[in-house]
């Protein structure tokens, strides 16, 4: 089956996420965080892209970025292939760094552009790294109150105010966005969900979805367990049953 074309942005901003290949840690010590970051902003002056949020996590990346001169496709790609030059002569190894294609969610309004941007910042509080968001060293978070080249702060702030972006900062939000579960699977939230079921098979509702042929239903929800939705998710979507759906690879 070809390659589904990504879902566009009506903004152009997307939240992406990378993880590493076979579920591995990525990052093993300060140097390779760095690294990262290092070479996230050598090719941010390369492709022209705006970094609103970032935080790397060990074993996955998120991102909030918004596409510049070159499309996102390009923009990873050049991320990757640098990144992984310098990472496996450091750790003698051969290969990709990332799982796959990146994964992108658009984000089209600005309520849903804080939501992520929050999610983003809180994930080290959410897996016990630490206490507040300003003790991680490896997101974007401290840079809205110092100036880093690096992420563009004057959307956000275009938002809100910094004493506003602080407090939100300090509830934790139960908002659940594309993320790595307890098996290291990513996992899309409802809304995210459903947004892929539309684009990929232009149904809104399994009424819909059950007029197609059986052939054309299994390619479809091949497609969408592709794109990372759970089986629960798209039985639900789709009105198929969990049997079928598994058959679906």
């Amino acid at each position: 089956m070809a390659r589904q074309k990504r879902i566009k942005s009506e903004t152009g901003i997307y939240h992406v996420m990378l993880r590493g290949i076979n579920k591995q840690q990525v990052f093993l010590d300060v140097n390779d965080y760095m690294k990262f970051l290092g070479i996230l902003g050598i090719c941010k002056g390369i492709c022209g892209f705006k970094l609103h949020a970032y935080c790397l996590m060990g074993n996955h990346i998120h991102l909030l970025i918004q596409e510049g001169n070159e499309p996102l496709d390009l923009v990873f790609k050049r991320i990757g292939d640098r990144f992984a030059y310098w990472y496996n002569l450091k750790h003698n190894r051969t290969g990709p760094i990332f799982q796959g294609r990146f994964k992108s969610i658009p984000v089209n309004d600005d309520e849903y552009y804080i939501s992520v941007l929050r999610y983003i910042h809180q994930n080290p509080i959410k897996a016990g790294l630490v206490k507040n968001c300003a003790d991680y060293d490896y997101s974007s978070y401290n840079a809205y109150f110092v100036t880093a080249p690096l992420v563009d702060t004057d959307f956000t702030l275009s938002l809100m105010s910094i004493d506003e972006f602080k407090r939100i900062h300090g509830e934790i939000c139960e908002d659940r966005h594309m993320d790595i579960s307890e098996d290291n699977d990513i996992r899309l939230t409802e809304e995210e969900a459903l947004q892929i079921f539309k684009e990929q098979t232009h149904c809104n509702k399994p009424e819909s979805f059950q007029m197609y042929p059986k052939d054309m239903q299994a390619a479809y929800i091949s497609v969408l367990r592709k794109k990372s939705l759970s089986i629960r998710q798209i039985c639900r979507m789709t009105g198929a049953s969990k049997r079928f759906v598994s058959s679906c690879q």
